[in-house]
């Protein structure tokens, strides 16, 4: 337990009593001021790892472009953050545009993805004249026709589907055969000679995305290679799915040897003078953030249940695919007394857990538990489940905190009844 601080925000550390500093801020301070469960974002750590892949990109391919994949942590200061930081947006619904654009992203920084985009979310991206649409299907191209209006121009690129399959859970899993994004080359085909055609979209080039929490860098070369067989273009936007390191056995590929081989393949299959877009997200956000809660009870038997006042409303990741989280006790991250529980979230489902089998030293009601990395589709996939009100959000940056997104109150619970 000892090792947990590695799981943390790169400038985290222990105060003179062993608790743990985020953003240069003490977690019970934290945990006093805003309550629990709460979602901390180390400012600092974010705002590097940001400039960490937008000053990698552009030395090893000048002509390119970073966006953040908004999906990830749709939250509208964490989208400011990028933007002050250089990258563009990447969103994948009408939502997360609305909030880019609050962000202050410029809209032609901004790349609209999804495989059913309707009719109103073509009609806000028109509207808002954002700089790329990725094109999914022919439907797409009958939406965005019919909504252009005369005389009126949309810059696309069409999503291919490169038949890669990455070693990755199967639900985040986006560029094999039998998925229900992009188009196989055949379909692809027809749809580019079309939009060539069109008076109201300008082909731009191709896109491709394999999947996400990927651990190997060859899936996304070879997806390279494939995308080349449909010609050239003057864009190329090769997506994201970098892996995140959430447990001490995770070993992701550092973001520099993953644009090292990325341009590496650019280099060998694509136009020297081709513009190169790539889409980070799990891989920029799951480590600058923290979950903060306090233990509600303690079960002891065969299995001793440590039971927390948050869970699946706030971390849907462990029961949508299995991810592994890790926990410590702030305070004592350490102890001779360490004993093997499972920390559990409070709401109705067997499937409401948060760490199986690990390690805490004598945990007792109210101690307060820290998950780490949970920085990635934690917030995004945040729900009501048993009336639960989702959580807050704060930045912490040299030792001051700041709130931007407020906890839920119970009158948002039912703000939107209309009986």
């Amino acid at each position: 337990m000892a090792d947990l601080l590695e799981l943390f925000p790169a400038d985290s550390g222990l105060d003179d009593d062993g608790t743990v500093l985020i953003g240069g801020c003490r977690a019970d301070d934290l945990a006093a001021e805003f309550g629990t469960p709460v979602l901390v974002v180390a400012e600092d750590a974010l705002r590097a790892r940001a400039r960490e892949y937008i000053d990698g990109m552009a030395t090893r391919w000048p002509n390119s472009r970073v966006v953040f994949a908004s999906k990830a942590f749709p939250c509208t200061a964490v989208q400011r953050v990028m933007v002050d930081e250089g990258l563009g947006l990447d969103v994948a619904g009408g939502g997360e545009i609305l909030t880019a654009l609050k962000a202050g992203v410029d809209p032609a920084q901004v790349v609209l993805h999804g495989n059913a985009k309707t009719d109103e979310e073509i009609r806000i991206a028109v509207e808002h004249r954002l700089g790329l649409v990725v094109v999914d299907n022919a439907n797409d191209v009958d939406r965005l026709e019919a909504t252009l209006p005369d005389g009126a121009a949309q810059d696309v690129l069409v999503r291919i589907l490169p038949g890669v399959t990455a070693d990755t859970h199967s639900h985040v899993l986006t560029g094999n055969e039998g998925s229900k994004f992009g188009l196989p080359e055949p379909a692809a085909r027809p749809v580019i000679r079309r939009i060539e055609r069109s008076p109201k979209l300008r082909m731009q080039g191709l896109h491709v995305h394999i999947g996400s929490q990927i651990m190997d860098l060859e899936p996304f070369t070879e997806s390279v290679a494939r995308v080349v067989r449909l010609g050239e273009f003057p864009v190329y936007d090769l997506g994201g799915g970098l892996g995140a390191r959430y447990t001490w056995s995770d070993r992701p590929p550092a973001v520099a040897d993953y644009l090292d081989a990325v341009a590496a393949a650019a280099r060998e299959h694509l136009p020297a003078d081709a513009q190169i877009i790539i889409e980070p997200g799990r891989s920029v956000v799951a480590s600058t953030a923290v979950t903060l809660y306090r233990v509600v009870t303690v079960k002891p038997g065969a299995i001793t249940f440590v039971a927390v006042d948050g869970g699946m409303g706030d971390n849907l990741e462990v029961a949508l695919f299995g991810q592994r989280f890790e926990a410590g006790i702030v305070g004592r991250f350490s102890g001779s007394e360490a004993q093997r529980v499972t920390v559990v979230g409070r709401h109705c489902e067997s499937g409401d857990v948060l760490v199986d089998a690990t390690d805490l030293p004598s945990p007792t009601v109210g101690d307060l538990l820290a998950v780490p990395a949970t920085g990635a589709y934690c917030y995004t996939m945040a729900n009501n489940y048993n009336g639960t009100r989702r959580i807050p959000v704060v930045l912490a940056r040299a030792g001051a905190a700041r709130l931007v997104v407020r906890r839920e109150t119970w009158d948002d619970l039912t703000a939107r009844d209309v009986d």
